[in-house]
């Protein structure tokens, strides 16, 4: 009888860590949200059946904790607000012809994004260039270490984050209308809609 018992419990203990294993498994394989209810053929939903796609969720939600973190004493609190348009842009995905693509991509550029504006990784500079011969017109740029790369440009009191992109040779990198292609110590930069490119020189 003692012997059945023993073999009972450890039947039932067996059953409660394979079931244990297996909700841990859910919450770690899945996105950060409750797929429970999401809607068929919405952007959640694909999220939610996506390894990729629900470990990108996963990463982007641990980035938005660090970011909320050093954005406690932000004024005005602008993080909340930029992260709910976030939301609602990668759902517009729904309209791109690859509808996959889209959404991957807009999580990493949203997970670079966070990283580069709040500090959360490494970065190089800030470095000073000058533009057009005239060091009174300087941009001061910091680099930083994501993916894909990303760097923070300022010129007087205008603040741009970029991108990088595909360039033959340098470093390219592209904003909402900057531009800013370095190589070798020089950088083409375009600064505004329709402004002219200028020439930019690694000040001392």
């Amino acid at each position: 009888m003692h012997a059945r018992r023993t073999a009972f419990r450890l039947v039932l203990a067996t059953t409660a860590l394979i079931a244990g294993g297996a909700a841990l498994a859910a919450e770690t394989s899945g996105p950060s949200f409750s797929c429970a209810g999401v809607e068929t053929g919405s952007v959640e939903q694909m999220v939610c059946t996506d390894p990729t796609l629900s470990a990108l969720d996963r990463k982007l939600a641990g980035v938005y904790g660090e970011a909320a973190g050093k954005a406690a004493n932000e004024h005005p609190p602008v993080l909340k607000a930029e992260q709910r348009g976030w939301i609602k842009g990668r759902d517009d995905c729904w309209k791109a012809d690859d509808r996959r693509a889209c959404v991957e991509e807009q999580y990493r550029l949203r997970i670079a994004e966070l990283q580069a504006r709040y500090r959360l990784v490494r970065s190089i500079g800030p470095v000073r260039f000058a533009c057009d011969g005239a060091p009174g017109n300087e941009l001061t740029a910091t680099f930083f270490e994501t993916e894909p790369p990303t760097m923070i440009a300022e010129r007087g009191d205008a603040v741009s984050l970029m991108v990088g992109q595909p360039a033959a040779s340098g470093a390219r990198y592209q904003g909402r209308n900057e531009s800013f292609w370095e190589h070798q110590g020089e950088a083409r930069v375009t600064w505004g809609y329709g402004a002219p490119e200028m020439t930019c020189r690694t000040a001392p």
